[in-house]
């Protein structure tokens, strides 16, 4: 029995786990519907056969796969053999058949390609005028030759910007460093390797690529985005895959010879010198000339601005008339005012050298705020849009919608300024999400305050919080997860926060905080004072109805989640959910943090009708035995309903769970067990949340 596109991700959403799951999870995980899932799964034992293995299923356990190791291995092998995609989607089909053409560009019969996509020759024929059209706006031409098919001629440089340019079409770059950091296991990387970048470039050049430039110490590595740096790691990539090819760029005008050999070019230097020793082959100049090039053309985390020398030449007559025309452009009434905006004007200078250095060769940029900008500022961005062709009169060249979204952030500082408001930058309206909101968002939240102070607003969430209602009050969102349907840009990290996560959030932060706040669209008055409610009585009840109780010291895991069930409600069906919620929840993240001393077991359930606090401890004091607890000696418990209001309840309990963290002497004393003291000392951070949210919304 042939295996159908979906059963793959189900079989491969099983063959992850090691233990029942529920049809539900897998629906979630797969992202396909549970009816799919389930219909999906009552022909799945025809395929199991062949490889010894059975489908196996209980009520109110879950369903598995049964079988030897050695089958789960070489199903999982066919799993991901191949490459799936449906023949009805003609996006899908010339999509693939543009990478079809770019990775042999050589002379291939209309047959070649009908075989391989399982469609006719009069389809694939159609198919070919629509792709004709995308290889010619990247300078490359389809040349029909009668009798022996079709094949692409172009110069190396236009090839490999088409491959750049398919990449950056089809590639969510946000994920492209799984590729080059991640173990093997991570999904959509592998995804990406099977279908897409994995069929242009070796995966393992990628990856080695990467290692070079994490050898080269250089002050201006370190400043890059971490989208520039990616579009660099690309670039090196493809530039080694050609030139292993023995496809090298050929002389194409004298430009190069005219490129300084200042900083950027001897960083050129350096990152040659370390491919050329990696991959044992020769860097021609041209190839340097063109990596300093991708250098300069680079966004950077941190503006430096050059020296008083530079500063003369770079603030010439003739540059300075051009930045002068570019103003007069966007609102020649406001010219004047805006020009003598000295930080606006060196803000423009600096952005225009790298973005002229894009235009004139016709490097491309990601602008994750674009459609933010032009749907929220949309004024100022289509205003931007007459300094865009003030710039494309100049460059001759045509300026992308990144580069204007760029454009209007620097003009919409400048209009912030000129209206005379007090604060020049504005506090940046922050979503922080993880599963539960109220857990891992914390932590980072956290972290975040600290490192960012009163730059940022922030409100945690759970993953399936993300409202659009939510989406109106927020500049960006934070995520350790993979989130769907969300219209504002996201920037994707990893729990605890690296140095690079830091660089992509300082960045958009830089760039929301100099653009005017969303506008409030209605009058919150009564919905205040609603809430003030809802948030007192909530409190009130956590308090009342806090739990101090005991566990046996070398009670498991999964043990200690059915007795915390069986202490938090006396109804069994709901004791299920709670276990059921806290389980997935573990799945998901390990809720141990033993740097912090605590357990914190935190979930969204429809096991509890109102917000939970408890704290478990060990019987006879100590820590916890079993090794999964890794010694810890307090499990604190957060429960929060699944009802709509989601907003107070994560930011009462989000306010605990940092609490845990900020006040060690909350630790000490739910540690003792004395459960009324334990009340009181909620209590009192309690007041100083509530005190503290009646101050935020007056």
């Amino acid at each position: 029995m042939k295996i159908t596109p979906r059963m793959k991700q189900i079989l491969q959403a099983l063959l992850g786990e090691s233990e029942p799951v529920s049809i539900k999870h897998l629906a979630e995980k797969t992202g396909i519907s549970k009816r799919t899932v389930q219909r999906e799964l009552e022909g799945i034992d025809d395929v199991l056969q062949p490889y010894g293995m059975n489908f196996a299923s209980k009520t109110g356990v879950g369903v598995w796969l049964a079988g030897e190791a050695a089958g789960r291995a070489e199903l999982l092998a066919e799993v991901l053999r191949g490459d799936d995609y449906a023949v009805s989607s003609k996006e899908d089909r010339r999509k693939r058949l543009i990478l079809e053409i770019l990775r042999e560009k050589g002379l291939r019969k209309l047959y070649y390609y009908s075989r391989k996509f399982g469609v006719s020759e009069a389809t694939i024929s159609t198919d070919l005028e629509a792709v004709e059209e995308w290889l010619f706006r990247q300078g490359l031409t389809m040349v029909r030759k009668p009798g022996s098919g079709i094949e692409v001629e172009g110069t190396e440089e236009n090839y490999r910007r088409a491959i750049r340019f398919f990449i950056g079409e089809n590639i969510d770059t946000k994920h492209f460093k799984q590729l080059y950091d991640s173990d093997g296991s991570d999904s959509y990387a592998a995804s990406l390797r099977k279908k897409h970048l994995g069929r242009l470039l070796d995966n393992e050049i990628v990856r080695r690529v990467h290692e070079c430039l994490e050898g080269v110490e250089n002050q201006r590595m370190d400043n890059l985005t971490e989208n520039a740096y990616d579009g660099l790691v690309i670039h090196l990539a493809i530039a080694i895959n050609r030139i292993l090819q023995k496809d090298v760029i050929q002389v194409t005008g004298e430009w190069q010879e005219r490129l300084p050999h200042d900083e950027d070019y001897g960083l050129a230097v350096d990152i040659a010198a370390e491919l050329e020793a990696e991959f044992e082959v020769y860097i021609p100049q041209l190839e340097i000339a063109y990596i300093c090039l991708h250098i300069k053309g680079a966004k950077h985390e941190k503006i430096q601005l050059p020296d008083q020398a530079d500063r003369m030449e770079l603030a010439g007559r003739e540059l300075q008339q051009f930045v002068n025309d570019l103003i007069d452009a966007y609102d020649d009434q406001q010219a004047y005012l805006l020009k003598q905006d000295d930080e606006f004007m060196q803000g423009l200078l600096a952005h225009l050298q790298p973005t002229i250095v894009r235009l004139v060769h016709g490097m491309s940029i990601q602008n994750p705020v674009l459609e933010d900008i032009k749907e929220n500022y949309s004024d100022i961005y289509a205003r931007c849009r007459q300094v865009a062709r003030v710039l494309e009169n100049k460059v001759g060249k045509k300026v992308p919608e990144e580069e204007i979204g760029f454009l209007a952030v620097h003009f919409g500082a400048a209009l912030v300024r000129l209206e005379g408001r007090k604060e020049q930058i504005r506090r940046v309206q922050v979503a922080v999400v993880c599963s539960s909101g109220i857990g891992l968002s914390r932590l980072m939240a956290a972290k975040l305050a600290k490192v960012f102070r009163d730059r940022l607003e922030m409100t945690t969430y759970g993953k399936h919080d993300i409202t659009p209602a939510v989406e109106e009050k927020i500049d960006f969102i934070i995520s350790s997860l993979q989130l769907e349907d969300v219209h504002v840009p996201v920037v994707y990290v990893n729990p605890l926060l690296s140095e690079t996560d830091i660089g992509e959030i300082r960045c958009l932060i830089y760039q929301f905080e100099r653009l005017p706040r969303k506008e409030a669209r209605q009058d919150r008055f009564t919905a205040q004072l609603e809430e003030v409610n809802l948030v007192a009585a909530r409190i009130s009840s956590i308090i009342k109805h806090l739990k101090c109780f005991q566990a046996p010291a070398d009670i498991t895991f999964d043990r200690l989640l059915y007795t915390v069930g069986e202490r938090m409600t006396v109804q069994p069906e709901r004791q299920e959910m709670i276990v059921d919620a806290l389980a997935r929840r573990e799945q998901v993240s390990s809720q141990i943090f033993a740097e912090f001393g605590f357990a914190l077991l935190h979930a969204r359930t429809g096991g509890v009708t109102r917000p939970c606090f408890a704290v478990c401890l060990p019987e006879g004091g100590g820590s916890f035995q079993d090794s999964y607890f890794r010694q810890i000696g307090v499990v604190f418990v957060m429960l929060v309903p699944l009802d709509g209001s989601v907003e107070v309840n994560t930011g009462i309990m989000g306010y605990v769970s940092s609490m845990l963290i900020e006040e060690p002497d909350f630790l000490e004393v739910a540690a003792g067990g004395d459960e009324e003291r334990i009340r009181q000392e909620l209590s009192g951070h309690l007041n100083r949340y509530f005190k503290e949210y009646l101050g935020n919304i007056t």
